[in-house]
């Protein structure tokens, strides 16, 4: 068996949950066995986002998350979708900071 944490958070929560899996196991097989799906009804495995230590499990640096063996001590992280795109948030810092040594103008 391998130990591996599966971790989610939310603004005013965070969840991380140990568990161990067998030899072979994938990160999204460890996340739906975690029991994490029943903490947190608003996780979409279909359409969430999955890392490794804040590496994204994309496809391209490292496989896909039904691919991903995973290895003793992993923690499966699972993302939430932005909310803003954060080249938008960048720009209207900017535009605010501009404004703002303007003297509001």
């Amino acid at each position: 068996m391998i130990p591996v944490e599966v971790a989610y958070a939310l603004p005013q929560r965070q969840c991380l949950l140990q568990l161990e899996v067998a030899e072979g196991t994938t990160a999204l097989q460890a996340v739906q066995q975690s029991g994490i799906l029943q903490q947190f009804s608003e996780i979409d495995l279909t359409t969430a986002a999955l890392g490794v230590f804040s590496r994204l499990l994309d496809g391209h640096t490292l496989p896909l998350p039904a691919d991903y063996p995973v290895q003793p001590h992993d923690r499966i992280e699972i993302y939430r979708p932005l909310l803003v795109d954060p080249k938008q948030a960048r720009l209207r810092r900017a535009a605010k900071k501009r404004h703002t040594a303007n003297g509001g103008q």
